[in-house]
């Protein structure tokens, strides 16, 4: 019923806000890997469907419990108008996740040569947190940090501790010790994680837009029942006044 399907649209709402906020969430990660802040629409796009939805819930709800022929047709064309955004939001999906490794490219020799050492500025950081994260060392492999500023100031022939392997003890990131290390680049695994992660709202949208052609056609039968059917209107109408 139309009841169900407003319940569904205040769970989808929460779903959809919790994917937005997560996409958010580990994007500021990687944020430094990548300068193009369009890459974030899809997921303010889908925030503000979340948000929209509990509202297409509370209308849903309403309408039904009062059999309301101005709000049904107002609960069905909002669900249109989020499932027109949602299909906005899976091509920005797919527009967006194809620039990533472009994006990654362009900037991440850029992060590395700007690194100053462990806990010292947000780029830093990010790069160590991404090292430890995924499991990487340098761009391609541990042997790109020597081309960096810190490195050849440094002169102590070492990587960042964040290049060593947990499961070593004592591992201070030198080149001497190369087994110590992570051997995988970095570039390659942010790609496919800013790439995974873009497929979350991906799926999402597609999902729960499918989710709408639903409640849109649930409305429409009802709609399409009260202005043809003289007894389902004098059912409702009974039902209302008892």
């Amino acid at each position: 019923s139309t009841a169900h399907k407003g319940k569904l649209s205040e769970a989808a709402a929460g779903i959809l806000c919790y994917i937005g906020a997560y996409v958010f969430i580990t994007y500021d990660d990687y944020d430094h890997f990548f300068e193009d802040v369009y890459t974030l629409i899809p997921a303010v796009v889908i925030i503000a469907v979340g948000t929209l939805l509990f509202i297409i819930g509370v209308i849903g709800c309403c309408a039904t419990i009062r059999e309301s022929s101005c709000g049904l047709a107002t609960f069905a064309a909002i669900l249109l108008l989020v499932f027109v955004t949602e299909c906005v939001v899976v091509v920005l999906g797919y527009i967006y996740r194809a620039k990533v490794e472009d994006e990654v490219n362009h900037s991440i020799q850029k992060v590395y040569n700007e690194y100053s050492g462990p806990n010292t500025d947000a780029p830093s950081r990010a790069i160590d947190y991404v090292q430890r994260q995924l499991h990487c060392c340098g761009i391609h492999n541990y042997s790109d940090w020597r081309n960096t500023r810190w490195f050849k100031e440094s002169k102590n022939n070492s990587v960042p501790v964040s290049c060593c392997q947990p499961n070593i003890n004592n591992c201070t990131g030198t080149l001497t010790r190369p087994a110590d290390l992570y051997q995988e680049g970095c570039e390659a695994l942010v790609v496919k994680k800013l790439k995974e992660i873009m497929m979350y709202v991906i799926w999402a949208a597609l999902t729960f837009a499918s989710i709408q052609m639903l409640g849109m056609l649930c409305a429409c039968v009802v709609l399409c029942r009260r202005s043809h059917d003289p007894a389902y209107e004098l059912l409702v109408t009974t039902n209302s006044y008892a």
